[in-house]
């Protein structure tokens, strides 16, 4: 059996984080198995579905790198095809005409809920003529849904789920102008996509029991379900706005690498052994669904920019810099304007230093700012105390002796102020914390010989020159 999965997000909004896990595992389940990892978009909710939701659940597909095979299916093109598979259940004696009117429907839920009984439709159709039907309104059409027994889901995440059929009640199949509902559509999508497997979360898992049921109706193989735990907030509720970033668009504008990202989601809910780091190699080796855990797993937002440090370090330094979402573009957008060919020369020699420190591209791109003022920069209050006292003076001395150097490297530069502060008859400290101040701005910073080295000799001596005068 070739393995096709599926990711069928609603477009009513951006590509949620819990959604783009569960797209995750349906892609790493397919390259795993050699199989196929299809995209459905179920934007039978006109009023709600939206291109720009659309666009970006695309985008922020792309964005983590889940290429799927072929084309997206739309779910709103193929109504026809879920309204003759509802007349099919209906020829067949699966189905039937329901004819109840709003205020009917109404009325009974408020009857049964009065007398403590299950608002559910009570089946009051399901065995009356259709000539007895009331004149002026349309029916919808419903499942004969089974009475007696238990309907088993044998869960490849949960395990052996039951429940008795006495709880399912006759859901709609179609409503009364004609469109399915979503409880048919997805069970005639799958099976016309030949999706083998269906991964997804767990609030998903009461509607299985009612697909199976329609799959055995129609005679269909039932698909193998995966239902998994939903992602928690840190205090062990659901997942929601106040617990911060949920779109997939928030983490990548925050700074995060899609490879981080993707790692982070992964190890949420899965695991293998106590490996934290796992690339997108060994995830498709090693991932299965027996590895997916059955309780819910909490989001730790300090564990993720850890590891996006650590896949921030890993990056190269060119490839930290280009791209769409690069600390190039970062810092260009800081400046209000584009960087020069220098500037990006620049800035591809700071990051290896700055990114050692750094949890996100938007914090290495805002750390990498000193390099790209005009002139020295305006020195914070950290930088002014440094700046004090005899301070000036000693940079005034300093700037003749490293302009004396024409070999601008790191090495020769430590060796030249080294050699500066032993004549000064002061320790390293009190050369290098105030000219670290002159240079940066800031008390702190990557190695004050790596910031000479990058600034180079015209602009490294130009702040000095105008610090030392302070």
């Amino acid at each position: 059996m070739t393995v096709v999965t599926r990711f069928a997000p609603s477009p009513t909004g951006f590509l949620h984080i819990g959604g783009a896990r569960t797209a995750l595992f349906n892609w790493l389940y397919a390259r795993h198995t050699g199989g196929k990892f299809l995209l459905r978009i179920e934007d039978t909710d006109r009023k709600r579905s939206t291109k720009e939701a659309i666009a970006a659940i695309l985008e922020g597909l792309d964005w983590l790198g889940l290429d799927r095979d072929g084309e997206p299916v739309y779910q709103s093109a193929r109504s026809e095809r879920h309204a003759e598979v509802a007349r099919e259940l209906l020829d067949a004696g699966h189905a039937y005409r329901c004819y109840c009117s709003p205020e009917e429907l109404a009325e009974m839920r408020k009857r049964a809920q009065a007398e403590g009984r299950s608002t559910r439709y009570d089946g009051r159709w399901r065995g009356r003529d259709p000539s007895e039907a009331p004149d002026g309104v349309p029916p919808v059409i419903r499942f004969k849904a089974p009475q007696a027994g238990e309907t088993v889901v044998d869960d490849a995440v949960q395990g052996e789920v039951r429940v008795a059929n006495a709880q399912l009640d006759d859901m709609v199949l179609l409503r009364a102008d004609g469109s399915p509902t979503y409880m048919l559509a997805v069970v005639v999508d799958d099976h016309d996509m030949g999706i083998s497997h269906v991964i997804r979360g767990d609030d998903h898992l009461n509607n299985a029991f009612r697909q199976a049921n329609v799959y055995q109706a129609m005679g269909w193989p039932v698909p193998v379900f995966a239902h998994v735990p939903l992602i928690h907030g840190p205090d062990g509720a659901k997942l929601s706005k106040r617990h911060g970033a949920l779109g997939v668009e928030a983490y990548r504008d925050m700074g995060y690498l899609p490879e981080a990202l993707r790692n982070y989601l992964l190890r949420l809910g899965w695991s293998h052994g106590d490996d934290e780091t796992i690339s997108t190699a060994q995830a498709i080796e090693w991932f299965d669904l027996p590895g997916i855990g059955r309780s819910p797993a909490r989001i730790d937002f300090d564990k993720l920019a850890n590891l996006n440090g650590h896949y921030i370090r890993e990056t190269p330094d060119r490839d930290l810099v280009g791209g769409v979402g690069g600390v190039g573009a970062r810092v260009a957008t800081l400046l209000k304007r584009p960087l020069t060919s220098e500037e990006e020369v620049r800035l591809t020699a700071a990051v290896g230093e700055l990114k050692q420190r750094a949890k996100t591209t938007q914090e290495l791109a805002e750390s990498s700012l000193f390099y790209f003022s005009n002139g020295a920069p305006e020195p914070d209050a950290k930088a002014l105390k440094l700046l004090s006292g005899e301070a000036p003076a000693l940079l005034a001395r300093l700037g003749p002796v490293l302009g004396g150097e024409t070999d601008w490297s790191a090495d020769t530069l430590e060796h030249a102020i080294r050699g500066f502060a032993e004549a000064e008859g002061v320790k390293l400290g009190k050369v290098a914390q105030p000219l670290r101040a002159a240079l940066t701005g800031r008390a702190a910073s990557p190695g004050i010989f790596q910031v000479l080295k990058v600034l180079g000799r015209e602009e490294s001596l130009a702040r000095i020159e105008k610090l030392s005068r302070t």
